[in-house]
C-alpha cells in the first residue's frame, strides 16, 4: 500500500471499527444507546474506551451496586459530557469532565469522583467522532 511520499509506506493501521470489533472501544451508536446519544443532542458518533466504560458505566466484573443501572450510569456520563462541551465550547478538540460514580467496595456503596476526557477527531472515513477516555489514555 503506497502512502503519501512524505511519510512513506504505511506499515500498520488500526481503524476505529477494528477497535470496536476487538472490544478496545465500546460503540455507543447501537440500539437504545444510540437513541440516548441522539436524544441528548449529540450529532457525532460516540464510543468509549473499554477502561472508561468499566470505570463509569459497568465495572469489568459486570456487577453494579444496588440501585444502579447501566442505562442511568451511561446517561450520567453523556449528560456531564454535554455540560462540559457547553462550558468549554464546541471548538475545543479535548474536553475534560468529571462525575461521581457509585461503586460497591468492601460490602458498602461509595461515591467517588471519576475524571474523564472526550476527544473529537476524524473517524475511519474522516467523519467527526467523539471518543470518551480516562485522563491517561490517548
Amino acid at each position: 500500500m503506497a502512502g503519501h511520499p512524505m511519510f512513506g509506506e504505511v506499515i500498520h493501521s488500526y481503524s476505529r471499527r477494528e477497535a470496536i470489533e476487538d472490544g478496545v472501544l465500546i460503540d455507543l451508536m447501537q440500539g437504545e444507546d444510540e437513541a440516548m446519544v441522539r436524544s441528548l443532542g449529540f450529532r457525532f458518533d460516540i464510543a468509549m474506551t473499554s477502561a472508561a466504560y468499566a470505570a463509569a458505566v459497568v465495572p469489568s466484573d459486570g456487577h453494579l451496586p444496588p440501585g444502579q443501572e447501566r442505562k442511568g450510569r451511561l446517561w450520567d456520563v453523556l449528560w456531564m459530557l454535554k455540560l462540559a462541551i457547553k462550558k468549554t465550547g464546541s471548538d475545543s478538540r479535548i474536553v475534560s469532565f468529571a462525575l461521581h460514580v457509585v461503586n460497591f467496595r468492601g460490602g458498602k456503596a461509595t461515591s467517588e469522583p471519576l475524571h474523564l476526557k472526550a476527544l473529537s477527531g476524524p473517524g475511519d472515513r474522516a467523519e467527526p467522532v467523539i471518543t470518551i477516555l480516562l485522563p491517561d489514555e490517548d
